[in-house]
């Protein structure tokens, strides 16, 4: 079968086979038991286990799995049935756990399409495969994709690396790229506990050379986490987890409950022609 990726040594189109896949010029790369493929040459890590580690993807996993997110998936995937064409190919570029990927694969299999993620978190990408055996899922980097210039009609990115120039290269003519940010009060509730003076995140519609801007769609939910788990999944999916002051930290450690907004923004653009 022929596949959405491409050999990251010489850049042919790989095929994907039962166990492996492989290309023309005669690399091979396997097929993991959970059917991720990993397309991430030694020479290009930049420590022995990139992206984020077993416990970051477990926690974003479990909290995912609740539901919370669930409005952010939903606009996604109705953005994609609008945008998407016949037998249309997707790439969700840093699809961390696939929990996004797999509703999106479904999308687009709905129209008999192809579609794929990659993420540079083997932990991460481990769990992708098995939520996604309807897509191919691989190791690999936003900023060295390994997808063909011009091969698919639309790109997700959903908190990950901002990889544009790559982004422009592997999307077609025209394909639509959906680029979801955090809102300006985006967990302000966690932040207040956080930190002393939370502050907003900065809302900014930044021009990228070679895109235009169809529309900003602004999503919004609020949910009640009732346990510390749910709690500490939540903090240590974000980047707050690395520079929270410790103060912070042992005040959300001590809550039991904690309610939450969730604010996103879904930047929708097309590669222009």
């Amino acid at each position: 079968m022929k596949s959405l990726f491409t050999c990251p040594i010489c850049g042919q189109p790989l095929c994907a086979e039962e166990d492996r896949y492989v290309c023309s010029g005669g690399h091979s790369f396997d097929r993991a038991r959970e059917g991720y493929v990993n397309l991430l040459p030694a020479n290009r890590q930049h420590s022995k286990a990139p992206g984020d580690d077993k416990e970051m993807a477990a926690a974003r996993s479990r909290f995912l799995e609740g539901g919370w997110y669930a409005p952010l998936r939903d606009a996604l995937c109705d953005q994609v049935a609008q945008c998407a064409g016949e037998a249309p190919a997707l790439l969700d570029a840093g699809c961390g756990e696939g929990w996004y990927t797999a509703a999106l694969t479904d999308c687009i299999a709905a129209r008999g399409g192809q579609s794929g993620g990659i993420d540079l978190s083997k932990p991460a990408v481990k769990k992708a495969a098995r939520r996604c055996p309807g897509g191919e899922i691989a190791v690999a980097s936003v900023y060295r994709l390994p997808v063909g210039d011009a091969s698919v009609e639309i790109l997700t990115n959903c908190f990950s690396p901002l990889a544009i120039e790559e982004f422009y290269r592997v999307l077609k003519p025209g394909g639509i790229f959906l680029y979801v940010v955090p809102g300006p009060r985006h967990l302000w509730e966690l932040k207040s506990v956080l930190y002393e003076k939370p502050y907003e995140n900065e809302e900014r519609r930044e021009e990228y050379p070679g895109f235009r801007y169809r529309e900003v769609i602004p999503v919004e939910t609020r949910f009640t986490l009732s346990s510390p788990r749910d709690i500490g999944d939540l903090y240590r999916m974000t980047p707050y987890f690395w520079k929270t002051p410790k103060a912070g930290a042992e005040r959300l450690s001590r809550l039991e409950t904690l309610a939450v907004t969730g604010q996103f923004r879904i930047h929708v653009m097309e590669r222009e022609k």
